[in-house]
């Protein structure tokens, strides 16, 4: 009878990360290239080559024991046949002697193992393995070199493996028994909300299909769940390895979480490894100091503290922020860098979208160097254009930089002068007036300013090697990050972007690389997960968000009923005002005679949206002057969380009032005020962007490449606030309230087109 041979797949990287880190935290060496800078410094180093150089060249091998086959795959950086030398490749800032020993030591590891790889595929008795470092700056390489028989390599990619082979046992049984209970899992409700089992069969097909799926659903129906239940029974039937729960805003993990706490996760029923990730400066426990074990006590010794978490943590499952933060704590190392190895080891992991879609994102890079097949959820997805925009768009400020060069240390004087050198010549040549604080002056750039782009890569340079000499330095190393930041931008620098100079007096300019179309950097993301499916209650029109965020020709696209009633919903239009700027002193009187007849009609709880404070304030003070027995309460600028929450805990059950708020901001999405807390909203606006010089080159930049400039730069963005907005009203089956628009331009069919049918408007 044969031995039943369970087989665990790891790559290449991670069998050494998990076996060859020793020691300290230490981030003093200088910030690592981007991932689009390593692909493009390897590519420099593999142009050097001869003709026989076999570059990315895939290797595997496999180790059997116990029961346990584990195949090890990778691809090795080139190879060099003539010289039977295989290189790994690696880029770096600054001076490599300041590089970490544990960082060194796991190269080392990557290298031999490939090694012994290749000497298993090609019978080779010996090999040189080389380590080679470019600078991207300089592209000067520093190679090391070791000539290392077959044998040697051979014993220790076998020690490697007996190392690994405990956690590759336990980590096979694991999904095994993910999978088996994935299978069997139940609704955990007895039905499913009207609507949500149309979202849930969607998002199935989805991963059954390998596709991306847009799913625009109304607010009520169970989003979160209605799309984590699915994806979760999907993950052992599409060999899925990881799923990926991305979110806007902080109560979208939250929610998130709560949503897998019914699915029994949090009580390990499915034995589901939850974990969620959060920003380093919130994770830290000792603000301030440096990362490395001289300075802080979490990161002294955090390698040889990591095994004993790391294990805690897989067989404790349920990993949301508090839980990991003890965690941490109990075994003396850093919560934010044991969040960053354990999403390798987790099942769902629950996080912000940048973890996925910024530049140098966690959750991609794994899932690129382990060959994930991995699941996306992302939550409020109508944001996404907004964010990934921020995501990659980058400025620079003349007027911290000649701060900062008052107070430089003599090492970075130079660079700071040449750089401060090139912005004066900028903003001699660019042709834009000096404008002034309360009237800044604007103009898009036709290029790059070459110079100054140079001049930046210097300055990175001399800051890398400064900081790795003074680390915690806090405004030296944030000028690093924006410097770092932008010149990686202005490497990439295309029709997806403008460059732009704005002047707000003398030496105070501002230069700006600010992205339009997020799709050039989105698709490649959305190309390598196996599905995801994007939802939110506003995602009309979907050429609008299928444009704009890269989406694979294949996406689908659906709606799902709404659950209410016309009934429950009443809209109205006021077309006899306008809010238009110059309209907006005239507007006050209407606006607020209207507020006034629907209080008094129906007493309760209102939030009225303006475009700005400034029109905000405006109507507060009318309404107070005219109907002072109205209470009244509004945002106000920089409102920080506790007077956020303050200003919802106003709308209570039992009182009454009209809550004035802007537009798209903190109370325009993401709050529940169900049943009497919240019965009606006036929306004074069309939320339309401003019509400003960056807007315009926004729209013809748009117009130029899809056609749409004036729908997809000011119409949808701005209709999408507003019907954000109105979706606050009407958060349950049970809930009745209005909507009243309040400006003429409501009334016409291309702006009704893009409101809810189900208003009945």
């Amino acid at each position: 009878m044969s031995e039943t041979v369970d087989t665990y797949r790891v790559a290449v990287r991670a069998l050494c990360d998990f076996t060859a880190r020793r020691g300290d935290l230490d981030h003093r060496f200088t910030p690592a290239p981007s991932a689009r800078e390593g692909i493009a410094g390897h590519a420099r180093v593999v142009a050097r080559r001869g003709a026989d150089y076999r570059a990315e060249l895939p290797l595997e091998g496999e180790f059997r024991e116990a029961g346990l086959r584990l195949v090890v795959r990778g691809r090795a950086d080139g190879y060099a046949p003539g010289e039977a030398c295989l290189e790994e490749i690696k880029t770096h800032r600054g001076d490599l002697g300041r590089q970490a020993a544990n960082q060194r030591a796991l190269h080392w590891a990557q290298a031999r193992t490939y090694g012994a790889l290749l000497c298993r595929a090609e019978g080779l008795a010996r090999v040189t393995i080389r380590l080679v470092y470019l600078e991207i700056t300089s592209g000067e390489e520093t190679r090391l070199d070791e000539t290392v028989a077959a044998t040697e390599l051979e014993a220790e990619f076998v020690g490697r493996c007996r190392d690994f082979l405990a956690w590759a046992r336990q980590e096979s049984a694991h999904r095994r028994a993910r999978d088996q209970a994935l299978a069997a899992l139940h609704f955990p409700h007895d039905e499913f909300r009207p609507g949500q089992r149309a979202l849930a069969e969607g998002a199935y097909k989805a991963a059954a299909t390998g596709r991306c799926l847009l799913a625009q659903a109304p607010t009520g129906i169970g989003k979160t769940l209605g799309t984590l239940f699915p994806l979760l029974t999907a993950m052992p039937r599409q060999g899925l390895d990881r799923l990926a729960f991305l979110t806007m805003k902080t109560p979208g993990r939250r929610l998130a979480l709560d949503a897998l706490a019914r699915l029994g996760a949090a009580e390990g029923q499915p034995p589901l490894r939850v974990l969620e990730l959060i920003a380093r400066d919130k994770a830290c426990e000792h603000p301030g100091t440096p990362c490395q074990g001289e300075a802080c006590p979490l990161a002294e010794g955090f390698y040889d503290r990591l095994p004993a978490a790391r294990r805690a943590a897989v067989a404790s499952g349920w990993l949301d922020r508090q839980a990991l933060r003890e965690l941490a704590l109990a075994h003396r190392v850093c919560p934010y860098y044991l969040g960053q190895e354990l999403a390798r080891w987790c099942d769902v992991i629950v996080g912000d979208v940048n973890h996925y879609f910024d530049d140098a994102a966690l959750l991609h890079g794994l899932a690129q160097s382990d060959g994930w097949r991995l699941g996306l959820l992302v939550d409020e997805a109508h944001n996404l254009v907004g964010r990934a925009r921020g995501m990659y768009s980058a400025e620079l400020d003349q007027a911290r930089l000649n701060r900062l060069k008052r107070s430089a240390p003599a090492p970075l004087k130079g660079a700071l002068a040449r750089l401060s050198r090139q912005w004066q010549g900028l903003v001699r040549e660019s042709g834009v007036a000096e404008g002034s604080a309360e009237r800044p002056a604007y103009g898009v750039l036709e290029d790059l300013p070459g110079g100054l782009v140079g001049a930046l890569q210097g300055l990175v340079a001399r800051l890398g090697d400064y900081l790795a000499e003074h680390p915690g330095q806090g405004e030296w190393q944030e000028l690093l990050f924006e410097a770092l930041a932008f010149g990686r931008l202005a490497e990439r620098f295309g029709d997806h972007s403008l460059c732009d100079l704005e002047r707000r007096g003398r030496g105070r300019a501002r230069l700006g690389l600010r992205n339009l179309v997020p799709a050039d950097f989105l698709a490649p993301r959305f190309a390598a997960a196996h599905c995801a499916v994007l939802f939110s209650a506003t995602l009309s029109p979907a050429a609008y968000h299928r444009d704009l965020l890269g989406l694979p020709e294949e996406s689908v696209w659906q709606t799902v009923p709404a659950p209410f009633r016309a009934e429950q919903l009443e809209v109205r239009v006021r077309s006899d005002i306008s809010t238009r700027l110059a309209d907006r002193p005239a507007s006050l009187g209407p606006i607020v005679a209207t507020l006034a007849a629907q209080y008094r009609r129906r007493p309760g709880h209102y939030l009225a949206f303006f475009s700005s404070f400034a029109y905000l304030e405006a109507a507060r003070a009318a309404l107070a002057a005219a109907h002072p027995e109205i209470p009244q309460r509004g945002q106000t600028r920089g409102m920080d969380e506790a007077a956020r929450e303050a200003f919802l805990a106003g709308f209570a059950p039992g009182s009454t009032g009209i809550g004035f708020a802007v537009l798209g901001g903190a109370f325009g999405e993401g709050i529940d005020l169900p049943g009497e807390r919240l019965i009606g909203a006036f929306i004074a606006t069309l939320g339309l962007p401003p019509s400003d010089p960056f807007n315009e080159a926004l729209r013809a930049r748009l117009q130029a490449r899809f056609g749409r400039g004036y729908d997809y730069a000011y119409r949808i963005p701005g209709l999408t606030k507003v019907v954000q907005a109105a979706g606050r009203v009407i958060r349950g089956p049970e809930d009745e309230g209005v909507v009243v628009l309040m400006d003429e331009r409501f009334a016409r069919p291309e702006v009704r087109a893009l409101l809810p049918e189900w208003w009945g408007a």
